[in-house]
């Protein structure tokens, strides 16, 4: 009678009782990873928010392949959850429980620009594909081939996502398959890299605990993921993480890796000793200075705006730049103004969304950007936050919005284009420029994009 009383704790008690989570994810760009700030990624930032909720320590594990996930999930002393960017499937559904739904992608074919593209099921017959081992791809192409036998494809768990887009871009494999969110944040990378068509239905990423009838921290986990698809948290970390990756291109990105080579390394001491000196990132800079004009010192537009920077008369002089064409005077030029207007803004409103309102008024003037943050809190959203206003800013080339606002029209979709720009490019730029994404090779101070510097596959940054 006495051993009935004392109840065996619920996982999430026994989580609250230890005062840590440990969550078991992939080291993925669209995951989790570290840079020189730390660790970061989509799913990191997520269950980050989850395990502070809770009011416990996150504990991040990695595992080796998709399989191990599973494997150590199951575990009685295994992490509480998995969190990386998985899909449930008949089988998985074997192995784990899967939360509510909080990004959906598509499966998407890849191919090798240059080649036949394949347009159905049918055309995979005789490729060589490859897809991570244990993925529910790997399932998918299973299901295909009782239809079409001639499809061949190999499992392959010593590859991630990266590395697979790659050996497309290569033509080391002919075809993968992988989904969408993980082909449009890698696609700059890898410029030979082209989606053939969507293989099946939308499907939702979720995350997954043990099996079992303690569905406790599942319950938790659900009235977590409701709350952030509420109240915008989710849709902010989407935005950030993949709200702007489609803006390049296919010839963009390559044309931008190019100018990686070719262009930066002479402007690259200019960028980061203006950068010093007014306290911003000297890449969030550089990004700046690619939207502008390409890299090139001496390009003047229809308006009149001239340098690298693009500054005007004006704001030049006020910069105490004078000699626009000069590329080191520009650079400090557009530093200082950007310093200036970022200095000016209302202090309530926090980074990152204060450099992106610090982007969009160097790009519309700060006038505009006040007119459309008003415009947002009439609507009812958070003039500080970037997210919000974006969505107003287009409105100030509408009469029935510009005639209500103080500073009347402006080419409001300009300021949204050229943040997302200057976005993809610092993103890039950041991932370019990290000393663990090169190995042994940081030390020869040169950026190395895959894709443009070809490297062997053991080689591969793992991003």
């Amino acid at each position: 009678m006495l051993g009935a009383c004392v109840e065996k704790p619920s996982t999430l008690e026994r989580v609250k009782e230890d005062g840590v989570l440990r969550v078991i994810t992939r080291n993925s760009p669209a995951t989790y990873f570290e840079d020189r700030n730390g660790e970061t990624g989509f799913e990191y930032e997520l269950v980050k928010r989850f395990a502070d909720d809770l009011g416990v320590e996150l504990k991040i594990e990695t595992a080796d392949n998709l399989d191990d996930i599973f494997i150590q999930l199951g575990k009685p002393d295994g992490p509480a959850l998995a969190a990386a960017g998985l899909v449930s499937s008949e089988k998985r559904l074997q192995q784990a429980k899967f939360s509510h739904p909080y990004l959906e992608v598509t499966p998407q074919i890849i191919y090798r620009n240059g080649q036949s593209r394949p347009t159905n099921a049918a055309d995979l017959v005789g490729k060589r594909i490859m897809v991570l081992k244990g993925s529910s791809h790997a399932e998918q192409l299973a299901e295909l081939k009782k239809q079409y036998p001639g499809i061949e494809y190999e499992e392959s768990d010593a590859v991630e996502v990266v590395d697979l887009l790659r050996m497309v871009d290569e033509g080391q494999i002919d075809l993968t398959l992988v989904d969408s969110n993980e082909v449009a944040m890698n696609q700059v990378y890898f410029p030979n890299v082209r989606v053939a068509f969507d293989l099946g239905d939308a499907r939702s990423q979720r995350w997954a605990v043990m099996a079992g009838e303690d569905n406790s921290l599942l319950n938790e986990i659900n009235a977590y993921l409701d709350k952030v698809e509420k109240n915008g948290t989710l849709q902010r970390l989407k935005d950030r993480y993949y709200g702007h990756v489609d803006v390049l291109g296919y010839v963009g990105a390559y044309t931008f890796a190019q100018h990686l080579q070719q262009r930066l390394p002479k402007y690259e001491k200019f960028f980061k000793d203006a950068a010093k000196k007014e306290q911003v990132d000297w890449r969030l800079l550089a990004a700046m200075g690619y939207q502008e004009s390409l890299w090139q010192p001496t390009v003047t537009s229809k308006t009149g705006v001239r340098g690298l920077m693009m500054l005007t008369q004006n704001t030049a002089q006020a910069m105490g730049v004078s000699n626009r064409l000069d590329a080191q005077q520009s650079i400090m030029g557009g530093a200082k103004y950007l310093a200036l207007i970022k200095s000016e803004l209302d202090d309530d409103i926090e980074e990152p969304d204060r450099t992106w309102f610090a982007l969009a008024a160097y790009n519309v003037g700060g006038g505009h950007l006040d007119d459309a943050r008003k415009l947002a809190k009439k609507e009812g959203l958070n003039p500080n936050k970037w997210l919000d206003v974006k969505k107003m800013l287009p409105r100030l080339a509408q009469k029935q919005w510009y005639s209500k606002t103080r500073y009347g029209y402006a080419r409001g979709g300009e300021p949204v284009h050229f943040v997302a720009n200057i976005r993809r490019y610092y993103d890039i730029l950041t991932w370019a420029t990290q000393p663990q994404l090169e190995g042994d090779q940081a030390a020869d101070g040169k950026l190395h994009i895959p894709g443009i510097n070809k490297t062997k596959p053991k080689e591969e940054p793992q991003l």
